[in-house]
């Protein structure tokens, strides 16, 4: 079988196909932008949590060391931190923490107001001296220690404190509830 004959070439088909190499490139380009534009975004997306500063572990100012007497009663103050939404920047309360100080004592002991089992937050009974927590009964004594029986797996969780120029610094972190570790939550 004989091949049909190739077609002449008529003048002008150059500068056809140069057209059509130009339109296909054009295409592809201007379709890599516009996949890139929701490729890039997803990944700012996905990548934002990554470059906010976490205030976890930080140093926060609670309260000055004048409004927690050295009497030993525990004191609640809420943690409250920079909170940037958008354009927005506030102040919000992240949690609570017991603060108290023995005669004579200047550094203050902090504990952390959220029970180690189930997370809800404790409550201070002056009566008793103790800490009770309303969701499973779990008991602590002042300085945190557990009252058994408590359903509580360890103790409340005390967390570090400084004075610095007559301002308790804590460093507030949670932890994981329910484990007898005391594990950072991170």
């Amino acid at each position: 079988m004989a091949k049909p004959p190739k077609p002449a070439v008529k003048p002008g088909d150059d500068a056809q196909e140069r057209r059509n190499f130009f339109t296909k490139v054009a295409a592809v380009v201007i379709g890599g932008f516009v996949a890139l534009v929701p490729a890039a975004t997803g990944l700012a997306v996905f990548l934002d949590p990554l470059r906010k500063k976490s205030k976890a572990g930080e140093m926060l100012p609670i309260a000055p060391l004048g409004v927690v007497p050295d009497d030993g009663i525990p004191r609640q103050f809420a943690v409250v931190t920079e909170h940037v939404d958008a354009w927005t920047q506030s102040k919000q309360p992240i949690g609570a923490v017991y603060i108290r100080r023995l005669p004579g004592q200047e550094q203050p002991e902090c504990l952390s107001a959220t029970c180690p089992h189930a997370g809800c937050f404790v409550a201070y009974d002056q009566p008793t001296d103790t800490f009770k927590c309303p969701c499973h009964n779990s008991s602590f004594a002042v300085d945190g220690a557990i009252i058994e029986p408590s359903p509580s797996p360890r103790a409340m969780d005390s967390l570090e404190s400084e004075i610095v120029d007559g301002e308790i610094l804590v460093k507030y972190e949670n932890f994981y509830t329910g484990k007898a570790e005391k594990i950072v939550k991170l």
